[in-house]
């Protein structure tokens, strides 16, 4: 059996750095180096070389940098006619950075095909201090005063970082996602990193380019400025027309 080299992080030094993306294992795909922890340092250096972190319980942290990339381009987001039924027969109100904390606990709940997750508490600890820091944010969907759908990520340059999503009645989470869609759009961002590639992301404009495309595609946008108004409270956008616009293009 092949030896598997595999870079150790050490803990107690943030500013260690991590191997090279291209040279992550071929199997497991994708991953890059073990250890370390989840300074807020080491995390935000991570996204800016391409890696994150993915691990579950009694494991160590994993640091990733899959071939090939799932992203999601805010402009292909695919608006189905069935999500905009469910769009314009519901009064749902969307906002965004009102409850972070609540939205990465809703995520990190067991799903109806597994039991496990990777959102551990010191993982939930290190987004909210992110989130603390301005650099994690979220997007969240509401029933009245009921937390129905969500998504959070970190932005940095013209990226966000898309970290996990959570729908607790049908469609929520891709109300999320296209909310997010547009107002990254009108904010100046150019790609949401979808981490893995899959066949939901794909069904809402999601695609696969190859780790060599992301990194040079991360490199170009990870130093530039997305619009003054990102994140900042009171944005409105007229959604209405951003659809009939995608429609159109």
């Amino acid at each position: 059996m092949k030896e598997v080299n595999l870079t150790w992080l050490d803990p107690s030094d943030a500013n260690a750095p991590f191997p090279s993306p291209e040279a992550a294992l071929v199997y497991p795909e994708g991953l890059d180096a073990a250890g370390g922890d989840l300074n807020h340092v080491r995390l935000l250096r991570a996204y800016r070389e391409g890696i994150f972190p993915w691990y579950e319980r009694q494991q160590p942290i994993l640091w990733w940098s899959p071939d090939p990339r799932g992203v999601l381009y805010p402009r292909d987001f695919v608006v189905h006619r069935s999500l905009k039924k469910t769009l314009f027969k519901t009064d749902w109100r969307i906002t965004y950075d009102q409850t972070f904390d609540k939205v990465i606990e809703a995520c990190a709940e067991p799903r109806s095909y597994t039991r496990s997750t990777w959102i551990t508490p010191d993982m939930h600890d290190a987004y909210c201090h992110l989130h603390q820091l301005q650099h994690a944010h979220s997007v969240e969907v509401w029933d009245k005063n009921n937390l129905v759908g969500g998504i959070y990520g970190i932005a940095m340059g013209r990226i966000f970082f898309g970290e996990s999503m959570f729908s607790r009645v049908n469609d929520a989470s891709k109300i999320a996602l296209m909310f997010l869609s547009a107002y990254l759009d009108s904010w100046n961002y150019e790609v949401i990193d979808t981490q893995l590639p899959s066949a939901h992301l794909g069904s809402l404009g999601g695609t696969e380019i190859s780790r060599t495309d992301y990194l040079q595609l991360l490199r170009k946008l990870i130093d530039d400025q997305a619009a003054d108004t990102a994140w900042k409270p009171e944005q409105t956008i007229d959604f209405k027309q951003w659809i009939d616009q995608l429609a159109s293009d």
